[in-house]
């Protein structure tokens, strides 16, 4: 059997949500939205939309964290002051921040105007190294970078620049069909 690469599980970018990061929240809420609406047959419907610069390159992801993220601006000085990522909070101390930060102050009343004026640039992930990967690489690899970088996907280049993403959601129903089809000895 053929050793499985990258590149014959990843989505390419052509058929990838994309926006550019000049679009408002508004608009890649919707290109997330419609993502999900074509899923690709036999796949998960997409969390994240890719973000492309003026060039047509991917420079972010934005998902649904991110969204969320882009209606409360604070977020943004307070994580970058505190480098708070991922580390594992009690529930007493998060609502404490919100009424220390004054967080979330009246969320739904201005969601419509911070949806049209926030731009994409200013809220969305800009992925790292580790997060990318070539598209000649195994599965094994992939799988590798995934559970060590936490990530949900990699991009995927080939000598350049981005041609495709692979989705954890991807990775993980190959390696259940894996599972599924191994002969049980008991």
């Amino acid at each position: 059997m053929k050793t499985k690469l990258v590149k014959d599980l990843m989505i390419p970018l052509a058929a990838y949500a994309t926006v550019a990061d000049s679009a408002t929240l508004q608009e890649a809420v919707q290109a997330l939205e419609d993502a999900s609406a074509r899923c690709y047959p036999g796949r998960s419907p997409c969390r994240a939309v890719l973000v492309l610069d003026a060039d047509g390159q991917v420079v972010g992801k934005v998902g649904f964290v991110d969204v969320l993220r882009g209606l409360e601006p604070k977020y943004r000085s307070l994580m970058e002051r505190r480098g708070m990522a991922h580390l594992g909070f009690t529930r007493q101390f998060l609502k404490g921040m919100v009424e220390q930060y004054n967080l979330w102050e009246q969320p739904f009343e201005a969601i419509c105007r911070k949806a049209s004026a926030g731009r994409v640039r200013d809220f969305m992930y800009a992925p790292a190294e580790g997060e990318v990967i070539e598209a000649t690489a195994t599965l094994d690899q992939a799988a590798h970078q995934i559970v060590m970088g936490h990530h949900q996907s990699l991009l995927v280049v080939d000598g350049g620049p981005v041609v495709g993403i692979l989705r954890l959601s991807d990775l993980f129903a190959e390696v259940a069909e894996r599972i599924k089809a191994c002969e049980i000895n008991g």
